[in-house]
């Protein structure tokens, strides 16, 4: 378990049928550099750390080590609304994230100004952006540097096709800036021919979840919980929380939770867990948004707990576990976030201080994975990548 990802009540100690493997097993994997002589030179919250306090204070190492306690005693500490007497425990695995959901329709479009194209032409390339977590200059930045949006922030990249890959809110400064700028994005490019897409993430179920639910008890292995315990404790944003309207909570509860572009499968999580809710891609996506429409909180929190856990691609059994969603849901490749890619390649335990080392997407498990989440909650970076990659 890593330490952005604790919760109240952790369930299932592995992410897939295979044993579990610790973090300094290093899977075998490579790193895709688009432009390797161009050197990173960090995103706009690290240019401008020491000059905004309260943008410096979310996310990055030293945020993680005081908010994301190991002893008993420290977690007695930690923010009020956690379960009393409960630990979380290294032995298990990760939290909740969110998706982007299905195209807008023509009524949508409609209301928000936009006239679809009649001769849209040939499909443009395909885009895939990690974990946002709220980092949303840093998401202006990347897309900015694909040339997918303009200098005020506008869709410019015609017929292309963009999927975020969820985790839109907590540990960052700006989550709902994020979601309104994604929503934006996705009527613009319908408007040009082109889409903007996302999933569903584990924060997005902890982040509705958290408003839908409250402190209502839930049942856990590990005892009595809440989502907004365990929402405060993944990172949750009360000014977050504040500014959720009901076009965000209509949006994100249509999110997808998986989709197939260009023989890509398109996961939030490195988990088998979706193979739980039905045995092709409609059947996953109709099971959770049936669940978020009708079911209870012990429901809601069980797919929670799920999409939660995380490593199922990494170690010997990681081949084998990809292959499986493959086989079952189509595509020739697995792409995902969730899991920072400093945690996939043991770097994160690092003792040099320095900040993660993630030139780019980590291609891993016999090249069955693609890791996207490039941390940028602990100093790393923020990943928007074009695919296929080579």
């Amino acid at each position: 378990m890593t330490p952005e990802d604790r919760f109240p009540g952790p369930e299932l100690p592995h992410s897939g049928p295979h044993p579990h493997q610790d973090l300094d097993v290093l899977p075998y994997g490579s790193y895709h550099e688009p432009n390797p002589q161009q050197e990173y030179q960090g995103s706009p919250g690290e240019q401008r750390a020491g000059q905004d306090a309260a943008y410096s204070g979310y996310g990055g190492a030293r945020y993680l080590e005081q908010h994301w306690p190991v002893g008993e005693a420290q977690v007695e500490r930690h923010e009020q609304g956690q379960v009393q007497g409960q630990v979380p425990s290294h032995d298990h695995d990760d939290p909740p994230t969110i998706e982007l959901g299905p195209p807008l329709t023509e009524e949508d479009l409609r209301a928000a100004g936009y006239q679809p194209v009649e001769d849209p032409g040939p499909v443009g390339p395909l885009y895939v952006v990690g974990d946002v977590h709220g980092y949303l200059d840093e998401l202006v930045s990347e897309l900015r540097r694909q040339n997918l949006i303009d200098a005020e922030g506008h869709w410019s990249a015609g017929r292309s096709r963009v999927w975020f890959l969820g985790d839109f809110t907590d540990r960052g400064p700006d989550g709902i800036g994020v979601i309104d700028l994604v929503m934006q994005l996705a009527a613009e490019a319908a408007a040009a021919g082109g889409y903007c897409r996302a999933l569903m993430g584990n924060h997005e179920l902890l982040f509705l979840g958290a408003h839908r639910y409250g402190d209502e008890p839930v049942q856990s292995t590990a005892g009595t919980a809440s989502f907004r315990a365990a929402w405060l404790l993944n990172g949750g944003q009360q000014h977050d929380l504040e500014r959720l309207e009901g076009h965000h909570i209509s949006w994100l509860s249509r999110l997808p939770a998986i989709a197939l572009e260009d023989g890509h499968l398109l996961l939030h999580s490195d988990t088998t867990s979706y193979l739980e809710y039905g045995a092709s891609i409609d059947e996953v996506n109709d099971a959770v948004h049936d669940l978020l429409a009708d079911e209870g909180a012990d429901e809601w929190w069980d797919a929670f707990r799920r999409f939660t856990k995380r490593f199922a691609f990494r170690g010997p059994g990681g081949p084998t576990a990809a292959g499986e969603l493959l086989g079952t849901y189509g595509g020739h490749r697995v792409v995902h976030g969730h899991s920072p890619i400093p945690y996939l390649t043991g770097e994160a335990n690092s003792d040099s201080g320095e900040r993660p080392y993630v030139p780019g997407p980590y291609i891993y498990a016999d090249e069955l994975a693609v890791a996207m989440d490039g941390g940028v909650t602990m100093e790393g970076r923020l990943l928007v990548a074009r695919l296929p990659l080579d």
